[in-house]
């Protein structure tokens, strides 16, 4: 099996996926952006060869590496980046190059828009937040009048994570945003107010769920970005089944297969007409493509499993054949930020945590506005010590009337 993986170097995390594929017995072909000699050692040595390009969104280029591995390797079987910045050019190449074990170009345009996505959620019979495409001010602000009041969520009809959301509160809000948004095309959506949770998974060529997650977030990333707020969030090693019958019914609806993916709800924090009961899962998003950043390395330590492996496992023979290796567990991520200073420093941290750290260090720059700039991950059984353990890590230093003293 040929194998063209895109950006195997970011995230850092990435180039597990190609070290599985090889364990596999597929040859794994690197396309990236960065010079080979600058690749970190184990990058290196996930590839079978690695195709360096001065940019990755120049398609030319990246084109003509997919020819150089077709040329010297024969066709190529697969194309992937599992990265939502690069699922469009992924589907380009795939059609160009006549793959077909991934979408091509029009279904991820449709599973990318955001509007594209709502008439999937109702074949599913998941309820979704009423929306709209911006348009002029007075089509928009009557559609706000027939939900009954501000306030209203508007974000990127295309985009990734939090970048562009704004929440709208007043008409100045609304006039602000279409006097700003400029050709980049926007929904306005019905305000959802609960806990945002994710069901992952990896799917197989039926839309079989071979391995499930749960994650559960804050209320609001928009918020974390925006406001500098520090992030936690948590991996849980069992699934809430009405959790997954969402998520497995959203599955078949969006026709999805041989992927590893991650949907978005809000859990509701109280009844809401239309919508659902307090408890109840209303459908955010659907990406179809794994959680981000290191949030893959959290799943592994959940569920006791490498889920690299269980993703090559799915590639190659269509069926998870790894064993789990460890219990499963609760992991959680606490992030903190440059802007802040906090009571406890990272050797105290560290001496009262260490036991249950997992990882800890920098964030990279392109992810630390949602992710923070310093991160400690660790792995417990308990709800209990998962609190305690965010608390100590993200409790900050107040300073009295004579400033910040001692401050570190």
């Amino acid at each position: 099996m040929n194998f063209v993986f895109v950006s195997p170097q970011f995230p850092e995390v990435y180039w597990k996926f190609c070290a599985a594929l090889r364990r596999n017995g597929a040859r794994a072909l690197g396309i990236g952006d960065t010079p080979y000699d600058a690749l970190a050692p184990e990058v290196r040595a996930s590839l079978d060869e690695y195709y360096w390009v001065s940019d990755l969104g120049d398609y030319d280029q990246v084109f003509r590496a997919v020819a150089f591995f077709s040329f010297k390797y024969g066709k190529v079987d697969w194309v992937e980046s599992n990265n939502e910045h690069w699922l469009a050019q992924d589907a380009r190449l795939r059609e160009d190059f006549n793959v077909r074990t991934g979408p091509l170009p029009a279904q991820i345009a449709a599973w990318q828009s955001k509007a594209a996505q709502k008439p999937l959620y109702a074949a599913a019979g998941v309820p979704t937040a009423r929306q709209t495409r911006l348009t002029t001010f007075d089509e928009t602000r009557w559609f706000i009048g027939e939900m009954g009041h501000f306030p209203v969520f508007a974000k990127p009809e295309v985009g990734v994570g939090s970048g562009g959301a704004r929440l709208l509160t007043s008409d100045d809000d609304l006039r602000d945003l279409i006097a700003e948004h400029g050709d980049v095309p926007y929904v306005v959506e019905q305000y959802v107010e609960g806990d945002i949770c994710s069901y992952d998974a990896l799917l197989n060529s039926r839309g079989e769920p071979l391995l499930e997650n749960q994650e559960e977030f804050p209320p609001s990333m928009a918020d974390v970005a925006q406001r500098q707020l520090d992030l936690s969030y948590r991996s849980l090693p069992t699934v809430d089944p009405a959790l997954a019958r969402a998520g497995r019914a959203l599955a078949r609806s969006f026709g999805l297969a041989s992927r590893f993916v991650h949907m978005e709800f809000f859990r509701l924090s109280h009844d809401r007409p239309g919508l659902g009961g307090a408890g109840d899962y209303v459908g955010l998003e659907v990406n179809v493509r794994p959680p981000g950043g290191s949030t893959p390395e959290m799943i592994c330590h959940a569920h006791g499993i490498d889920v690299y492996q269980a993703w090559a496992d799915m590639v190659c023979h269509d069926e998870v054949r790894c064993e789990p290796s460890a219990d499963p567990a609760v992991c959680v991520y606490a992030g903190r930020r440059d802007v802040h200073r906090y009571l406890r420093t990272h050797d105290e941290v560290m001496e009262r945590w260490g036991g249950a750290i997992v990882s800890c260090g920098r964030v990279p720059a392109a992810l630390s506005d949602d992710l923070g700039d310093q991160q400690y991950t660790a792995r417990f059984g308990t709800s209990e010590e998962t609190d305690e353990f965010v608390a100590y890590v993200q409790e900050r230093r107040h300073f009295g009337h004579d400033g910040p003293k001692g401050e570190r």
